[in-house]
């Protein structure tokens, strides 16, 4: 930061912007959008609004370069900006820029992440950054009339910011192997010979569910849909009140601690989650299945452990039904076989698989809280060093 300090010393900034061709390369004729149908498998990144969609054969562009969401990003706040290097294709979701002469392509990038980009869209529910829009952005020059000094003082602050995000990469790749080596001993340790324990079905070995009768009472509940579920924590993150007044149709599932829930819609999204406490005697929507753990027999966790499965998930491949919105049956889920160890098996397996779940998915431990902190630490001095005067 001192250098850098002595680098902007008496520097001024003028601002120019995404349009001015002195400073940006707009390389949009070269998009081309190809149906997921039509795209021969390759190893070029084909991407789309917000990230990398599809591995292709060919491509439409080759170099440096700085991706803009056109329409579809994700979120509005935190608006899609993605960098591409090498060969990629590019679809006609995104605008594909980069800096010239005296403006450096990762010096612009670090700054676009910091650009509220909600002003320059239209459109409603798909909301749009035209062409025109995009070139009215404006973007800081630092020392503009000495591009030699310019550019060292950009590469400097790419270089601290670039010091930040290298780390976050470096404990995301190692939170992915960590992850598979969590799914390869969780797969191992649910794995058992035929003849080795009792196999039964998850019908066997769950209790009967009530729905809720809605003319009968006058209590607030919260609802459970199908989007209360995180899938990367496998947890509850928002619910709304309902009571009968203004229940949807589908609420009328009611849930109690330790029962897993797992939802029946898309169902290879794999949404489930192990009711808490706190959601005890909530109401879940239709589209999930409740699986009531009878626990004379299996553990809670061991069911839901079991329904996190590889296994699982390929037998609900095979049986889900409809192409547009695939689902499957309570009762097809019912039907798919588990082992059955003895309960001081199944606690210590759980026991162990918790330990690995605690490093890779908790958000208050292990590396995914260090992961967040490098965010945060990398956001903290992007904002210091990219905020300029107007």
């Amino acid at each position: 930061m001192s250098r850098l300090d002595k680098l902007l010393e008496g520097v001024d900034v003028e601002w120019k912007t995404l349009g001015d061709n002195d400073f940006v390369e707009i390389a949009n004729s070269g998009r081309k959008p190809v149906k997921s149908s039509l795209r021969i498998p390759g190893k070029i990144p084909y991407y789309g609004a917000n990230n990398i969609q599809d591995f292709v054969e060919g491509y439409t562009h080759e170099g440096t370069y700085i991706l803009i969401a056109e329409d579809g990003s994700a979120s509005l706040e935190n608006y899609s900006i993605q960098w591409a290097n090498d060969k990629f294709w590019a679809n006609n979701h995104v605008h594909v820029i980069r800096g010239v002469n005296s403006l450096d392509s990762r010096f612009l990038f670090h700054y676009l992440t910091t650009v509220n980009f909600i002003p320059f869209l239209s459109g409603g529910g798909r909301a749009k950054l035209t062409k025109g829009k995009m070139t009215t952005i404006p973007i800081p020059i630092p020392c503009s009339d000495n591009p030699e000094k310019s550019l060292k003082i950009q590469k400097e602050i790419v270089r601290i910011l670039d010091t930040f995000t290298e780390l976050t990469t470096e404990l995301t790749t190692e939170l992915t192997a960590r992850k598979k080596q969590y799914e390869y001993y969780r797969e191992q340790l649910l794995t058992f010979d035929e003849t080795e324990v009792d196999w039964k079905t998850l019908g066997e070995v769950v209790l009967k569910t009530s729905n809720i009768k809605w003319f009968d009472t006058n209590k607030t509940y919260r609802y459970i849909d199908l989007s209360s579920v995180c899938r990367d924590k496998n947890i509850i993150t928002e619910t709304t009140e309902i009571t009968k007044e203004n229940a949807p149709s589908r609420a009328k599932k009611i849930v109690l601690q330790d029962d897993v829930i797992f939802a029946t819609t898309r169902p290879v999204q794999m949404r489930l989650c192990l009711i808490t406490e706190e959601y005890s005697n909530d109401i879940a929507s239709t589209g999930y299945c409740v699986l009531r753990p009878n626990k004379k027999s299996v553990l809670p966790k061991w069911i839901f452990f079991c329904v996190s499965s590889n296994r699982f998930r390929n037998y609900v491949e095979e049986n889900q039904s409809g192409s547009a919105y695939p689902a499957i049956s309570d009762a097809k889920v019912k039907d798919f076989k588990i082992p059955i160890p003895s309960l001081e098996e199944q606690e210590r397996i759980v026991n162990l698989l918790d330990k690995f779940d605690v490093l890779t998915t908790s958000i208050s431990e292990g590396l995914p809280k260090e992961i967040e902190l490098r965010k945060k630490q990398y956001e903290y001095y992007r904002n210091k060093l990219l905020t300029f005067p107007e």
